[in-house]
């Protein structure tokens, strides 16, 4: 293994007397290089040293014409966030951008569900009826108004 000062960013340091048996995560050592936003949100990680492909698969492609682009946008935004305060608890700075994602994708969910029909259950609300079962899903790109 890499000392400390040799690691890259796919690589992290662990204590030289680490215990036998106890599960340990390296520490990331930087950003740098990381995938660019619409790489990012298509891989599910912004650091390619943490893009780890399950089971042979690796994502790719765009996802920018997608309805539900800037919602995952968001949402990966604030996941992201949330783990990093996690472990950086006291970042008042970082838990103030995290609320402010929050609400825009809040605000996201409640447009995308006026245009394209509820997300979840729960917005079924807004509307006049319980149109859940007969709205076509997120996923079905194309009645939503997509066009392939």
């Amino acid at each position: 293994m890499a000392s400390k000062d040799q690691c890259n960013y796919k690589e992290g340091p662990l204590p030289s007397c680490a215990p036998l048996a106890l599960g340990t995560i390296p520490m990331q050592q930087g950003a740098e290089p990381a995938y660019d936003k619409n790489e990012a949100l298509v891989k599910g990680t912004l650091f390619p040293g943490l893009d780890l492909p399950f089971m042979d698969y690796v994502a790719a492609g765009t996802l920018e014409n997608v309805p539900l682009y800037e919602l995952m946008a968001l949402d990966f935004v604030t996941q992201e966030l949330a783990l990093y305060l996690d472990t950086h608890a006291d970042d008042k700075e970082a838990f103030e951008t995290w609320k402010c994602f929050k609400e825009l994708a809040e605000e996201g969910r409640r447009r995308y569900a006026k245009q394209y029909g509820p997300i979840t259950r729960a917005q079924t609300a807004m509307f006049d009826s319980w149109v859940w079962p007969d709205e076509p899903w997120p996923w079905e790109y194309l009645a939503n108004g997509g066009n392939g």
